[in-house]
């Protein structure tokens, strides 16, 4: 099955509490990169079927995952990092404020972290793994949380700012908002830095 190699690297690590960080909205124009952490178990009558990476899920697998993951979580912690800080920080330090702080939010402290990609500021030990939402059983789980808070957050703020139709597109920057963003402007929740070449 799927979600028995998908422990492989967690097998790593065997005994220990494995925390997995990632995020979600690196890319887009406009609202927060979201961070997520989590600590699943691991024992065989606890693993969640389904859980991949989130970019390969459908939104309805990812919803139905959502409240899953909540559930069996020994911990977790969802993070926002808003487009104001974006700006000041850039994306790359925002995106590793975002995962510190969800993990600093664990109510339960882990022994290791797994990370997708990214190496951030802890005394915790870490392993950065370049596409870890597609090898370890914990980042996927932390994407899922990431993307599905992120994206229905921008269907909230689809009825704030309806002109922009963030629901259609969350913020990335398709044709559609581009237009929209050269029809009505910026928006608060549009990031300075990344939509300037499209505004005045």
């Amino acid at each position: 099955m799927r979600e028995r190699k998908f422990l492989d690297y967690e097998k790593n690590y065997q005994g220990k509490l494995i925390a997995g960080i990632d995020e979600a909205g690196r890319g887009p124009l406009a609202g927060p990169v979201v961070c997520a952490s989590v600590i699943m178990p691991l024992d065989e009558s606890s693993i969640i079927e389904g859980i991949d990476d989130s970019k390969k899920l459908s939104q309805k697998e990812r919803e139905r995952l959502y409240p899953l993951i909540i559930e069996k979580a020994i911990s977790y912690c969802i993070v926002e990092i808003d487009s104001d800080i974006i700006d000041k920080i850039n994306i790359l330090n925002a995106t590793k404020l975002g995962m510190k702080n969800a993990l600093c939010g664990l109510s339960v402290k882990p022994d290791i972290v797994l990370i997708d990609a990214v190496k951030i500021d802890t005394d915790l030990p870490q392993d950065n793994i370049i596409k870890g939402d597609s090898k370890s059983y914990n980042i996927a789980s932390a994407s899922i949380l990431a993307k599905v808070y992120r994206d229905r957050l921008m269907m909230k703020y689809d009825l704030e700012y309806p002109e922009y139709q963030f629901a259609k597109h969350k913020g990335y920057g398709t044709k559609l908002h581009i237009e929209n963003i050269k029809k009505y402007g910026k928006c608060q929740l549009h990031r300075q830095t990344f939509i300037k070449k499209f505004v005045d």
